[in-house]
């Protein structure tokens, strides 16, 4: 029985630093030391997702704790990159064990960010712009996963964007509100909301018209 799973190969990144993420992955894979193995990066978004809520929740005094947060982006930028291509390097066969733990350990971690927010701002409107800001964050990511139940293609990158870019926004964003403080963080909020709205819109309907094509496909074999 042939095994089609497909899930642990990412569909082409499209985005501004796909190329260099690529590069530097395949350079430094080669370079771990021979006890570290892919699951292990894998498991350690669980402290790195503990690091944001707590360095978020610190923050409320010293808005400088969010450098920490910063980092935590960082090293799971780093973990999540290697875990996949460290485990196709060893061949250790936990391919399906990595797709479900990886993106549901990322599901968590970027929640955390948001979590990590609620800790900076007062008042019911801020929160519940944050609250929705993290359920239009997860649509996307449920998105791409009913994407790869129809086409058996994992595509991460949508609009021009991956998960590497957002981490960056994220990382920027930490800096300014260290520098300006959380108001500028509540400035922010409308607009992030609105160009998120907008984003997973456009991701569905062109994600339902490429559904759509194949469906009319299917239909036009099933006729012959």
């Amino acid at each position: 029985m042939t095994d089609s799973f497909t899930g642990d190969k990412k569909a082409p990144m499209v985005s501004p630093l796909a190329a260099v993420e690529r590069w530097f992955i395949q350079y430094w894979t080669l370079r771990f030391p021979p006890w570290i193995e892919g699951h292990h990066l894998t498991l350690l978004t669980i402290p790195w997702t503990v690091g944001l809520v707590l360095f978020g929740w610190l923050a409320r005094g010293n808005p400088h704790w969010l450098w920490l947060s910063s980092l935590m982006l960082l090293l799971q930028w780093f973990t999540d990159g290697f875990d996949g291509a460290l485990g196709r390097l060893l061949d250790r066969g936990l391919r399906k064990w990595g797709y479900h733990m990886d993106h549901f350990l990322d599901f968590l971690f970027m929640s955390a960010i948001f979590i990590g927010y609620l800790f900076l701002v007062e008042g019911l409107g801020p929160r519940l712009m944050l609250v929705f800001l993290m359920l239009l964050y997860g649509a996307m990511m449920v998105n791409s996963f009913l994407e790869f139940g129809v086409t058996n293609q994992f595509k991460i990158t949508y609009l021009g964007l991956g998960p590497t870019e957002v981490r960056l926004l994220f990382i920027i964003l930490n800096t300014l509100i260290i520098f300006f403080g959380a108001c500028l963080l509540v400035a922010v909020l409308p607009w992030a909301l609105v160009v998120f709205a907008v984003s997973l819109a456009v991701i569905v309907y062109q994600t339902q018209k490429a559904m759509w094509v194949l469906d009319m496909a299917d239909k036009e074999k099933n006729r012959e």
